[in-house]
C-alpha cells in the first residue's frame, strides 16, 4: 500500500477507532420521571452521543472493551468514559485509552499500551419535556493529547496506538423522544461534530506507513463526522438500538526527508511528499441494551463499516457497561 493510502485508511481508523463515544443514558437528568424511569430505563445506543447532563455531583462510568477487525488484523482496545456533573447544565470528564495490536504479518504489540488521551466538557442549551417539541440540545466539546506511541515504532509497527496529533472536536448534540401508539418509546439522537487536528511531527516508522529513515510532517486533514441514532423500548428493561454513521476526512499530506543509504554507507536524502486526498466511510450499529436498575445497565453491539472511499471496512463488536450515580 503506498504511503497516500496508508495515511488515508490509518487516519480513518483512528478516527473510527475514537468514536466509542459517550452514550449513557443519564437517567436521573432526563425530562419527566414517567417518561424515563417508569417506562424504559436507557443505556445508550453504542456510538451516538447523549445530549444531556448528568445533575450536580453526580457520576457516570461507563467503560467499552472492543476488538476493531480488519482484514489482517486484530486491534483490542478499551475506553472508559468518567464524567462528573459540575453543575446541571455542565458535565465534564475524561477517556482513557488502552490498546493491544495482533497482526497476520509481523510481531504484535510488545504488550497493552495507552492510546491518546481525552478530556471533554458538555453543556445543555435545551431540556425536552413530554409534549414539546423542543429536542434536548447539547454542545460538546473534546480535546485529545497524543500520549499513544505513533512513531520510533522499530521493527514492531503494531506498538503504534496513538495519532500524534493535538485534536480538538466541537459537537452539537441532539435527543428527543416520542411515544407510540403501543405506548413504548422511541428515542432519537442526532450528532454533527468537527475534528481539527495539529500537524504530526514524525520520526522512522509510524502509524503513518512511513519508513526507519523517514524525518518530516504529516498535516492531517479535519474531519466530520455524523451520527443518527434510533432506539425502542420493548420493556422497560429491554431496548433495541441502532447507529447510521457517516465520516469525511479531508486531504491528508506528507512532507518529509527520507536518509536512504548509498553502497558507500553514506546517506543520500530523498524527499519525500504525499497527498491522501480525501476519504469518507459509512456504517452501522446495531446493539441490545439491558438494565438491572435504573442506573446500572450494558450494552452489546457491533459497529460495521460497510464502504466509503479511500477506508477500510471493518467489524467491531463491543460490550459496555454503564452506571450512573
Amino acid at each position: 500500500m503506498n504511503p497516500l493510502r496508508r495515511i488515508g485508511c490509518h487516519f480513518l481508523l483512528l478516527a473510527f477507532s475514537c468514536s466509542f463515544q459517550l452514550t449513557p443514558a443519564y437517567a436521573q437528568a432526563v425530562g419527566p420521571a414517567a417518561i424515563v424511569q417508569d417506562d424504559a430505563w436507557w443505556t445508550g445506543p453504542m456510538l451516538a452521543n447523549s445530549a444531556e447532563t448528568l445533575p450536580q455531583g453526580h457520576v457516570l462510568i461507563e467503560p467499552y472493551l472492543y476488538n476493531i477487525m480488519a482484514e489482517h488484523s486484530n486491534s483490542y482496545g478499551s475506553r472508559t468514559y468518567m464524567n462528573y456533573g459540575l453543575v446541571d447544565r455542565l458535565t465534564v470528564g475524561i477517556i482513557p485509552i488502552f490498546g493491544y495490536n495482533q497482526v497476520d504479518h509481523g510481531p504484535n504489540s510488545s504488550g497493552v499500551l495507552v492510546g491518546d488521551f481525552t478530556v471533554q466538557a458538555q453543556y445543555r442549551l435545551t431540556k425536552f419535556h413530554e409534549g414539546s417539541w423542543i429536542p434536548t440540545i447539547a454542545i460538546q466539546l473534546q480535546q485529545s493529547f497524543p500520549t499513544g506511541k505513533y512513531d520510533q515504532l522499530g521493527n514492531r509497527p503494531s506498538n503504534g496506538i496513538g495519532s500524534g496529533a493535538y485534536a480538538t472536536d466541537l459537537g452539537i448534540n441532539a435527543q428527543t423522544y416520542f411515544r407510540l401508539p403501543n405506548r413504548r418509546l422511541l428515542r432519537l439522537r442526532l450528532n454533527v461534530s468537527e475534528t481539527f487536528s495539529s500537524h504530526v511531527d514524525v520520526n522512522g516508522v509510524s502509524v503513518y506507513g512511513t519508513g526507519p529513515n523517514f524525518r518530516g510532517t504529516v498535516e492531517p486533514g479535519n474531519s466530520t463526522f455524523v451520527d443518527t441514532s434510533v432506539e425502542y423500548s420493548l420493556t422497560q428493561r429491554w431496548v433495541l438500538a441502532l447507529d447510521a454513521i457517516y465520516s469525511r476526512s479531508r486531504n491528508n499530506t506528507m512532507n518529509g526527508v527520507d536518509f536512504l543509504s548509498t553502497s558507500s554507507g553514506l546517506p543520500n536524502p530523498s524527499r519525500v511528499y504525499a497527498n491522501a486526498g480525501a476519504s469518507e466511510s459509512f456504517g452501522y450499529a446495531p446493539a441490545v441494551e439491558y438494565s438491572w436498575t435504573s442506573n446500572l445497565g450494558v450494552l452489546l453491539g457491533v459497529r460495521v463499516i460497510a464502504g466509503g472511499h479511500n477506508t477500510e471496512r471493518t467489524v467491531t463488536p463491543a460490550i459496555a457497561i454503564n452506571y450512573v450515580n
